[in-house]
């Protein structure tokens, strides 16, 4: 079994779903009591979210190259970034270590293909929605995504998140919130929805989402365990 480097604390809601998905999925797998080896390099929050207010990339990009580094000098054999957002980062942080780093984008457009979608709506951050740097990669694997097509809805998506999931809460108001967003991007043609941010898990799933939906938390960790075993 290969060991995991998994850079977590993005929020440690999220770290808290990919730990015990991880293990579970490796239980799933082996049988017993085994469970993924894992070392967690768990970064604060509140920095990485004050850094992303001023737009200050360059220091968060160095805080997660030195938190690769060190997970790779511990002995990890590829890396794993448990959130969506930050994989803005991510050509960046692989130029710093040898071991690879399994892009969550690439993951997720792969099970898109697979399923035959094309036209994907995309839900995250408001750096997610706005910023090319994921739904760009969906483009260079031939998927056309679809953002929420107004600036009040993608504020809204982004508020829940940062407000309200990245710190545990859950609410039947944002849950409907999200549902409504989702059949507005179902109605523009989209065949699914991508949970471009590893907590909307949390709040959307297939039993009250208007479309399929791709959870890019459970894609992650499904690609990283079947790393793992290979």
């Amino acid at each position: 079994m290969k060991t995991i480097g998994l850079i977590g604390g993005l929020s440690p809601e999220s770290t808290l779903l990919y730990y015990k998905h991880l293990n579970d999925l490796t239980r799933a797998a082996l049988g017993g009591h085994h469970s993924a080896k894992i070392i967690l390099w768990s970064v604060n929050f509140e920095e990485f979210c004050q850094f992303k207010e001023k737009g200050d990339w360059e220091t968060q990009e160095r805080l997660l190259s030195d938190a690769a580094t060190k997970l790779e000098q511990a002995g990890a054999d590829f890396l794993v970034i448990a959130t969506n957002t930050m994989h803005k980062m991510a050509s960046e942080i692989q130029s710093k270590i040898s071991i690879p780093l399994m892009h969550i984008a690439d993951a997720t457009a792969q099970v898109a293909i697979d399923e035959g979608y094309k036209h994907i709506g995309f839900l995250g951050t408001k750096y997610s929605m706005e910023l090319d740097f994921y739904t760009g990669r969906l483009v260079e694997k031939g998927l056309t995504p679809l953002i929420p097509e107004t600036q009040e809805d993608r504020d809204l998506v982004s508020a829940i998140i940062y407000d309200e999931l990245t710190k545990g809460v859950v609410t039947q108001k944002s849950e409907q919130a999200y549902i409504d967003v989702i059949e507005r991007l179902k109605q523009r043609g989209a065949q699914a929805v991508i949970l471009g941010c590893t907590e909307i898990t949390m709040l959307v799933n297939k039993n009250n989402s208007p479309l399929p939906i791709l959870d890019t938390t459970q894609i992650h960790v499904e690609q990283a365990v079947k790393k793992a075993l290979a």
